[in-house]
């Protein structure tokens, strides 16, 4: 019995610790979980964590977070799985009690006000670049446009209606969301 409590104390140090370091998003953490799991402890074995790997990504909700739980039933049982999803989340929850508490003290700094909205275009422009780099491919002749990725006209209608809903009109954006979709079914259906 004492055994199965040193596991349980394991488990929630393990996923603890890969919780910690998830800045790659859910896929990164995958060979994390499996290098620490499969490789150093030898919970389970390399085709078990294959098994698990597809499962997750099937599921609904983030990979990292589904892997951990069936990795902790696998190992620990319903509470071993109760103890890996805590424990995965739980770095992640106290940066962002961390943050919250620090945005809340400083908020009213002009300081603090002025790098919040310096990062607003940042954003826009990392989310942009994203969006652009799903259109383009890099090989050895340099880039070119990836036809089957290129918007048609149909999305660029919808792209610039939200566009100027949201600069023009002040739709915030769950209603600029609804009338993208609406649009996107009146123009492909």
């Amino acid at each position: 019995m004492m055994d199965y409590w040193m596991l349980i104390l394991q488990l929630f140090g393990t996923f603890f610790v890969i919780g910690m370091f998830t800045f790659g998003g859910g896929y990164a953490i995958m060979s994390l979980i499996q290098s620490e799991i499969v490789i150093n402890r030898g919970w389970i074995s390399e085709s078990a964590f294959t098994d698990i790997a597809a499962i997750s990504q099937m599921t609904p909700g983030p990979i990292g977070l589904n892997c951990s739980t069936y990795v902790g039933y696998e190992v620990g049982g319903v509470l071993g799985s109760a103890v890996a999803s805590i424990a995965i989340v739980l770095p992640s929850f106290i940066i962002m009690l961390l943050i919250v508490k620090c945005y809340l003290r400083f908020q009213r700094n002009p300081v603090f006000g002025n790098v919040m909205e310096s990062l607003k275009p940042a954003v826009a422009g990392l989310i942009g670049a994203a969006a652009i780099g799903l259109m383009f491919t890099i090989g050895a002749d340099g880039i070119s446009i990836l036809a089957e990725n290129f918007p048609d006209w149909k999305s660029w209608v919808i792209f610039a209606a939200a566009l100027a809903a949201s600069l023009l009109t002040r739709i915030g954006p769950i209603a600029t969301l609804a009338g993208a979709a609406a649009l996107g079914f009146i123009l492909y259906f």
